[in-house]
């Protein structure tokens, strides 16, 4: 299940696990204009995690999950 909310500076989506009987902690992603950053409550230490990524490796990240194994650099659109 996830939810969409679109705030003033930012679309934030929430991930909840549902599935098995090993449930993680909701996962948060903030989508800003120039970057998007992921969050999730880390139990063991009481701790919200982030992880900040520019909008190239988000570029990036969602090009890697539809290829295979290897080492790849994306050109521009306009090129």
């Amino acid at each position: 299940m996830f939810t969409i909310e679109h705030e003033f500076d930012s679309t934030v989506v929430t991930l909840v696990d549902e599935a098995g009987p090993h449930l993680r902690e909701d996962v948060i992603i903030n989508a800003f204009e120039d970057c998007v950053t992921l969050e999730q409550y880390e139990p063991t230490t009481d701790r919200v995690m982030r992880v900040t990524l520019s909008m190239s490796q988000l570029r990036d990240l969602a090009a890697a999950l539809e290829l295979p194994e290897g080492a790849y650099k994306l050109l521009p659109d306009d090129t």
